[in-house]
């Protein structure tokens, strides 16, 4: 990887082709994937600010996402209806956001989506834009789902929120507007993986399967021990420092680490399981068992749409003012969830 000229928050906006002209000699790539320019530009940028292996309290790590995004994606849609509500669970109730493109008696199609945030942050603020997006676009009823956060509430209590809010919706959804009969869920990187995880429990628990799953670049195993993992150790956004210490934060201790709540990938068979669009970025950590998963899936004969954007970094989609590939990856999302919600 290749060294680039000093960096400031401004350089995020250039357009692409002003930030090819910036970046010219100084492209980074690894073996046939060159890194996009945009992506480039941030993911060096938040590098920049950074202090390696300093994890500052959590109110302000937490903030730090809120303000990345609030710079670096576009503002959400307007839509007929954002509504906050509370879904009730055996744990307490849950918050969350509905999120319809439109009003009218006739149910729509839902989608219970799980934020990112390496299960310590990420909340409704962090993905509103994302969520709106998804909701106008593939013209369903989206409810974002703010489950509880680590390390104050360890593993499994984020898989314990979202199944249930999951399970509220396949019961009580007609309650949203929504139709009981057609719920899917999505999720980027941890919510990725809760994504799958509530597929998989949903399936061995007599609750009816998703309709479908769109995985963001999830984080399906603990192990991290894929060639992704090793070539981009130091990677952007994610360096492996930052993914270990997520990993503290969320789990229990080393054993969670073999639970398949928590590394759905280790799952033996996943016969049975949803039609799956699985996203994921050549420059991310998470590249490679994101693959993985997709190739699991599919060999037990399960639907799936893989989708590598060989050039981007982890995030991309939640930062679409400055990555405009991440609104392109947002489209093919809710094209996916379209087709299989009708």
């Amino acid at each position: 990887m290749s060294t680039h000229p000093p960096l400031e928050l401004s350089h995020t906006t250039l357009s692409e082709e002003d930030a090819l002209r910036f970046l010219e000699g100084h492209r980074i790539r690894l073996g046939s994937r060159t890194m996009d320019p945009k992506a480039q530009i941030v993911g060096e940028f938040v590098k920049s600010i950074r202090k390696p292996g300093y994890f500052p309290p959590l109110p302000e790590l937490r903030q730090q996402l809120r303000t990345m995004v609030t710079l670096m994606d576009e503002p959400a849609p307007a839509l007929e209806r954002v509504e906050d509500v509370r879904i009730p669970a055996p744990a307490g109730e849950i918050p969350a956001r509905v999120y319809a493109p439109r009003r009218g008696s006739a149910p729509l199609p839902m989608v219970a989506y799980f934020h990112g945030g390496g299960w310590v942050q990420g909340d409704l603020e962090t993905h509103h834009g994302l969520c709106a997006r998804l909701a106008r676009h593939a013209g369903v009823l989206v409810v974002a789902v703010d489950y509880r956060l680590a390390p104050e509430h360890k593993f499994p209590a984020a898989v314990d929120d979202c199944l249930a809010a999951y399970r509220w919706l396949r019961t009580r959804g007609r309650d949203l507007g929504g139709d009981a009969g057609r719920v899917a869920v999505a999720g980027d990187s941890a919510g990725g993986n809760l994504s799958a995880v509530v597929s998989q429990l949903a399936a061995a628990g007599g609750t009816p399967v998703p309709t479908c799953q769109a995985l963001i670049y999830p984080a399906v195993d603990f192990s991290f021990e894929t060639d992704s993992h090793r070539e981009l150790a130091d990677g952007h956004v994610i360096p492996r420092d930052r993914i270990v210490w997520y990993a503290e934060q969320y789990l229990r201790d080393d054993k969670d680490k073999a639970d398949l709540r928590a590394s759905p990938l280790r799952t033996p068979s996943l016969a049975g399981q949803p039609p799956a669009l699985i996203v994921t970025a050549g420059f991310d950590p998470l590249r490679d068992e994101g693959r993985a998963y997709a190739d699991r899936l599919r060999a037990a004969g399960v639907d799936v749409v893989y989708r590598e954007y060989p050039g981007q970094i982890h995030a991309f989609v939640s930062l679409t003012k400055a990555i405009p590939q991440g609104m392109a990856a947002t489209l093919e999302v809710a094209e996916f969830l379209h087709r299989w919600l009708g």
